[in-house]
């Protein structure tokens, strides 16, 4: 259960951003000058205490009893009349024995309250040092004491000057009132610069919001300007460009992907339909009696059969393709392309004795095998002659040689010679079945679209400065018109509009050539074939020596010559 926010939380979120900033930004000014000005008080206090106390000595030694008393002896009594009275201190008269005789000021705030006796021994203790009185109205002063020479017979009198403090608390009270005024006064011209300036800062950000709102909208094309990498606005602008840009293609894609799966059912459902339509009409031929006797019966069984075929063959290519639009991790490993491409070759001329396959190896000097391979592409190269049947020995042979065999295979070396070119075996990264079955789909579309007269080459080759190694498949056909080349990877794309079965193609092969190559991190091309025909080249990366399994760099058991 999600935690219900209190009411100032709800009231803080309430706040726009911009009101946030400045209210913070002028409620922590507020407290700096507040803290500023309390800070200030009692140090200033202090100095002007400190003021009054380095006046009290020069005040309590001069002889203030002649100048604010007259002085008479009456009845050996020594007796002081005040005929003045000081306007910015106070004096108090005791005689030798500490006895507090007289006393004189004028204050509106009320006089100190000084003791009736001072000792001698107080005074001794106390005359280089200030100390404060109590006033009578609740007023401090700050006092000194010290002894005075008599009236003619050599005694000593004690005399105490006392100064109020409220000259040093109306300066406090008058600093203060002019720090709170000028205080206030800064934080409302601050409130309103900085209310200024966020409205500034925030204008680009108002630039944000209303694209926001454009895109909520649905205006996709709307794009931010201002992408200075400087500021964080401007690094917010290009992150929100690129998120719209990928928005964009994100969207594109998912509209490419929904018109060509419309158009993948579609063309599914019609694949699927000619061939159900066929085994229905012969059904309903045979149920009304149509099909009579042993030979329409069989004839009619072929044909239910050949539909079955086409229909099983294209729901499996549509699985393949279902499992590849998964997305499956493949298991990658190092494979050699050139046993590869000489199996191919070999289920080549097995399904068709007529044609002339050739396999040439351009990546060393020898043939990997005594086969149809050469590695001169210049030198016309050895043909395989047609074969009229595998015997058992040779077929139990093939089928007990190990995966990827060869003779040895010599590390990829990337090292550079000063006269020898550097050849580079064609080993490379990827899933072996996958890896055969997109060299057997491009074999069965060149069988298919090139005359049964014509050779088909398989040409092997590595490229150790682009890190690649690849494998042709060359026919002399009619070959692929340059506008069409990179529909033919389309599902369910041929160039026979009609969709005549003729070719017996399901418009799935290079579909499934083109995702099996896109998982393993490779590529697929066509060109033309030089005097006619098309070169399917696909390319793989190339594995690292590390990477390469040890029975691909050591030797391996020759294979036994094939018996054809």
């Amino acid at each position: 259960m999600a935690h219900k926010p209190d009411a100032i939380t709800r009231w803080w979120r309430s706040i726009s951003l911009r009101a946030k900033v400045t209210g913070v930004t002028v409620a922590v000014l507020a407290l700096g000058l507040l803290a500023a000005g309390l800070g200030t008080v009692p140090i200033l206090r202090n100095s002007l205490i400190d003021n009054i106390d380095s006046q009290l000595p020069a005040l309590v030694s001069a002889d203030l009893a002649d100048r604010y008393f007259e002085v008479t002896v009456e009845d050996g009594k020594t007796v002081y009349t005040p005929t003045d009275s000081p306007r910015d201190f106070f004096v108090a008269i005791y005689d030798a024995e500490g006895v507090l005789q007289t006393t004189t000021g004028n204050s509106a705030n009320g006089a100190p309250l000084f003791p009736s006796t001072y000792s001698p021994l107080a005074v001794q203790n106390n005359e280089d040092t200030p100390f404060t009185l109590d006033g009578t109205k609740g007023t401090s002063f700050r006092a000194a004491v010290a002894r005075v020479p008599g009236e003619g017979d050599g005694s000593l009198r004690i005399q105490i000057v006392a100064m109020p403090l409220e000259y040093a608390d109306r300066i406090i009270g008058q600093y203060f009132g002019i720090y709170i005024t000028v205080a206030l006064v800064t934080i409302l011209l601050a409130a309103l610069l900085t209310r200024g300036l966020v409205t500034l800062t925030f204008r680009r950000l108002g630039q944000v919001e209303s694209t926001a709102m454009s895109i909520a909208a649905g205006d996709f094309t709307q794009r931010l300007t201002d992408l200075e990498p400087t500021t964080e606005v401007g690094r917010l602008n290009s992150a929100i460009n690129t998120m719209l840009d990928r928005v964009d293609g994100s969207l594109a894609q998912r509209d490419r992907t929904v018109q060509h799966m419309r158009r993948f059912i579609g063309d599914a459902s019609h694949e699927l339909r000619t061939p159900l339509v066929s085994v229905r009409g012969y059904a309903e031929l045979y149920r009304m009696g149509a099909i009579k006797g042993e030979e329409d019966t069989a004839r009619a069984m072929e044909r239910i059969e050949k539909e079955a075929i086409r229909m099983g063959v294209l729901v499996e290519d549509l699985l393949a393709l279902a499992r590849l639009d998964e997305e499956r991790e493949p298991e990658i490993e190092a494979l050699d392309l050139r046993p590869i491409a000489r199996d191919a070759a070999l289920d080549l001329r097995a399904a068709a004795p007529a044609r002339t396959v050739s396999v040439i190896d351009r990546t060393v000097e020898a043939p990997l095998i005594d086969v149809t391979t050469r590695s001169n592409p210049v030198a016309p190269a050895p043909q395989i002659p047609a074969p009229r049947g595998l015997s058992r020995g040779t077929l139990a042979r093939l089928r007990r040689r190990p995966r990827n065999s060869s003779a040895e295979v010599p590390a990829i070396d990337f090292t550079e010679a000063a006269d020898i070119p550097v050849r580079t075996p064609p080993i490379v990264l990827g899933e072996e079945n996958k890896v055969r079955q997109v060299v057997t789909n491009l074999l069965g579309n060149a069988r298919r679209f090139s005359p049964e007269e014509s050779p088909i080459e398989l040409i092997v080759d590595a490229d150790r400065v682009r890190g690649t190694g690849s494998i042709s498949i060359v026919d002399h056909g009619e070959g692929i018109p340059p506008q069409i080349r990179e529909q033919i990877f389309e599902r369910f794309w041929r160039a026979d509009t009609s969709r005549a079965r003729e070719t017996g193609g399901s418009g799935l092969g290079l579909a499934i050539v083109s995702s099996i190559v896109k998982a393993l991190h490779g590529s697929v091309a066509v060109s033309e074939t030089p005097g006619g025909g098309a070169t399917f080249t696909v390319t793989f990366p190339l594995a690292p020596s590390r990477a390469t399994p040890a029975h691909l760099l050591e030797d391996t058991q020759p294979l036994e010559p094939l018996d054809l």
